[in-house]
């Protein structure tokens, strides 16, 4: 039997180097994927590799931050599959590194948008879902930036650290529902998002590599793997917490 068989799994950036990791992995484990994102141009070439683990796999055109948009993709699931089991609120953004007295009500709000509002507009309608059904599994993707004094980041910190707090009170509060609420703290990765960001050339990357004991970057999928084993019954009597997957990053 695997490990998610028959279960329906809602991804939020599914089409992301973390997302489709995990979207892959859960199609390998018997899942039902739905693909919620904003279409681009390469969707169908992403949707492949996903859809050759299950042919089942949707994609639902879908921007977060939009409340009326979530609810939509959210009711076109349960229309399709029944239940909404499983969910990896996934999209996000990491800001441009300016100080706090460098910051623009602009960066600010887009940052905060993504990162922290979509979380609440995902939420809103999964619980909605899950608390019908007296069951569910939520999967939230922060930061180890949550948990690590990292300087000129203020609004990613400040979003990521309110994620890991919403997780853990939200929680507690649909404990008795049968929903279990956790997140997923990832290290630096090898992905588009942190090149593009914080990679200027050979040098930052070493210098970003030198920072794990294990001198490398993660993949996207050893990320997968904590997500499959939140989502899994492994995990039953684990709810409130973030995952921290990052080879004893924060140890150093």
């Amino acid at each position: 039997m695997k490990k998610l068989e028959n279960k329906t799994v809602f991804i939020t950036g599914g089409l992301s180097s973390i997302g489709r990791a995990c979207a892959i992995a859960a199609a390998k484990e018997g899942a039902n994927i739905v693909i919620a994102e904003i279409k681009s141009f390469n969707k169908d070439k992403l949707m492949e590799g996903i859809k050759k683990e299950n042919p089942k796999a949707i994609f639902i055109e879908c921007d977060v931050t939009k409340y009326n948009q979530v609810q939509a993709a959210i009711e076109k699931t349960v229309n399709l599959f029944g239940t909404l089991d499983i969910v990896f609120n996934n999209v996000g953004i990491i800001d441009n590194t300016d100080k706090a007295s460098e910051m623009t009500e602009k960066k600010w709000s887009e940052v905060i948008n993504i990162d922290l509002n979509r979380v609440l507009n995902c939420m809103k309608h999964e619980l909605v879902q899950m608390t019908k059904q007296k069951s569910g599994v939520i999967v939230n993707i922060s930061s180890i930036m949550d948990k690590d004094n990292f300087v000129s980041s203020p609004y990613y910190v400040a979003a990521k650290r309110s994620v890991s707090r919403f997780i853990q009170t939200e929680a507690l509060e649909y404990a008795t529902q049968g929903i279990r609420i956790n997140g997923i703290c990832p290290g630096f990765i090898r992905a588009p998002l942190l090149t593009d960001i914080f990679i200027d050339g050979l040098a930052k990357a070493k210098e970003l590599i030198d920072l794990y004991p294990i001198k490398r970057l993660a993949t996207a999928a050893e990320i997968a793997e904590g997500f499959i084993f939140l989502a899994g019954n492994e995990s039953y009597f684990i709810s409130g917490t973030t995952l921290e997957i990052d080879d004893s990053y924060l140890e150093e």
